[in-house]
């Protein structure tokens, strides 16, 4: 099975992804998004890495070795696509004790989930679970100026082979992660019954 669209996101949360360590991104939209907001163009999508914004300072401690600052509308000559992923569940939030709750799963400092939320603050936090695959092989593409820009989403030039993918994570550890997630960011509905003491 051929892919063509793609997900952009820092290269250090893509490596986090395909190696497991992670489910979770987080999201409002990038400049460049439909009416600036964050909208999910596909539900299966290569993982595209980007360098430009990566800042060290918002990552957790053992991720910062991992990124080198660049200049301001740097890229590479060639992207190396390591993975893929279905997204598997969208989640809104617009809580700040939400958002402190789920610091555990993503790979950022509390602060930086707090500024995502904070940015364009009559929008909900998007929080995406992603269960990754790691390609057969690395496939090296040479960059192109469509994939630039602040946005989410691009379309690949050519389809990328997906067969034969191994999963980053196992079912039981994805589905455990995502039942955290659900505890933290999935409210009663409010006609739930509830017992004559309010418990």
């Amino acid at each position: 099975m051929l892919l063509k669209a793609a997900l952009k996101e820092w290269a250090v949360a893509v490596d986090a992804l395909a190696q497991g360590e992670t489910v979770v991104l987080l999201r409002k939209g990038g400049i460049r998004e439909h009416q600036g907001r964050f909208s999910a163009e596909a539900d299966r999508a290569l993982l595209f890495p980007t360098f430009e914004h990566q800042r060290p300072e918002l990552l957790k401690p053992q991720y910062r070795a991992a990124v080198a600052p660049v200049a301001t509308g740097w890229h590479p000559e060639t992207i190396t696509l390591k993975a893929w992923a279905d997204i598997t569940h969208i989640f809104l939030t617009d809580d700040e004790n939400e958002v402190a709750a789920l610091s555990a799963l993503h790979i950022w400092q509390p602060q930086l989930a707090q500024e995502r939320l904070k940015w364009k603050p009559k929008q909900p936090l998007y929080v995406l679970a992603l269960r990754a695959y790691l390609l057969p092989e690395p496939v090296v593409v040479p960059w192109q100026a469509d994939y630039g820009g602040c946005r989410s989403w691009i379309e690949m030039t050519a389809g990328i082979e997906i067969e034969g993918s191994q999963p980053a994570i196992a079912d039981t550890a994805y589905r455990q992660q995502i039942a955290t997630i659900e505890a933290i960011l999935t409210v009663p509905s409010p006609n739930v019954a509830r017992s004559p003491e309010g418990r």
